[in-house]
């Protein structure tokens, strides 16, 4: 029996940022390749690997450096700051899984592919912002930072403010062929990152750039069913999903159906910025075709969670 498995791999912040330190390039390259250690486990194994990832902190911070340099040179659009983190996570993801992969043996290459991902022009998400991106603020700050430059802020899983955009439901993936091409030569390809850059279609059919953040959970899930995935693995901070999270009564989840993982989110169990998408993404992609499977777990855990050892499995 061929155990080997086509595997979608939705990284989590975690992945890409140190919590604590400075947030420079050198210090993210460090943490991407400390993480490529834990895929470089998959892939070694001979499993069939696609590469998601956010962008949340740094295209916030790219905007800032958009905004503190306008009077010097043109700020971009936000879609072009997405593009721009896109590219840049994906090159230090290729630097970081060239080297792991070299000192393991492992004969793959990776490629990043800058991904337009389409949303509906009429998506509700627009006229209600919950998308968290860049740093974290504490409520006076975040205030006095809304009051000048009119953005929104949310609270975020009791770590601070952060500033929210519309965060509309991917439609389709514009580069999906090539995705698929190169996937299927036997490629790692890094794709949708950050949600991919949302796009919308214009009367005449031509696709412009939307000012907003597609959940990168969402857009894996998306990119999971258009490849033929077998696993949607959505790699995050935590070893497991809980209920009453923070709370005496917090109580972890081995293995849930899609049913009992729809009750959950239905019943509030998971916070809107964080746990929530990933559920509903995990939900999506099990219920979509029987014997597909999606777990949720840390990166540390990711090859011990595919085994069944470790995380939280959702089943149809």
């Amino acid at each position: 029996m061929n155990d080997l498995k086509r595997i979608v791999i939705a990284l989590g912040g975690n992945a890409l940022q140190g919590a604590d330190g400075p947030a420079t390039a050198e210090r993210q390259l460090v943490t991407i390749k400390n993480s490529a250690e834990f895929l470089a486990d998959i892939i070694a194994q001979g499993h069939h690997v696609v590469i998601a990832h956010g962008n949340g902190p740094q295209v916030g911070r790219i905007v800032l450096q958009n905004e503190h340099a306008a009077d010097v040179t043109p700020a971009m659009p936000f879609d072009v700051c997405g593009a721009m983190s896109q590219g840049a996570i994906g090159y230090q993801l290729q630097q970081g899984l060239s080297e792991v992969m070299k000192n393991h043996g492992i004969r793959k290459q990776a490629v990043t592919i800058v991904t337009q991902v389409e949303v509906a022009a009429d998506d509700p998400a627009f006229q209600t912002p919950l998308k968290p991106i860049g740093p974290f603020y504490g409520e006076e700050e975040a205030a006095g930072i809304s009051s000048i430059k009119g953005y929104t802020f949310r609270e975020d899983a009791g770590r601070g403010f952060r500033r929210v955009v519309a965060s509309p439901a991917p439609v389709s993936i514009i580069e999906i062929q090539p995705v698929k091409t190169l996937f299927d030569a036997g490629f790692i390809v890094i794709t949708v990152g950050g949600g991919g850059i949302p796009v919308v279609r214009d009367p005449q059919g031509n696709l412009r750039g939307a000012a907003a953040v597609i959940d990168k959970d969402l857009a894996a899930e998306k990119l999971a069913e258009d490849i033929d995935a077998d696993i949607l693995l959505i790699l995050t901070a935590v070893e497991q999903v809980s209920l009453d999270y923070g709370k005496h009564t917090q109580r972890h989840l081995d293995e849930i159906t899609v049913a009992q993982a729809t009750q959950y989110l239905d019943e509030g169990h998971f916070a809107p910025g964080s746990m929530a998408p990933k559920i509903r993404a995990a939900v999506q992609f099990a219920g979509s075709r029987a014997g597909r499977v999606a777990i949720i777990t840390s990166l540390e855990k990711a090859a011990v969670a595919l085994k069944g050892d470790a995380g939280t499995r959702i089943t149809s």
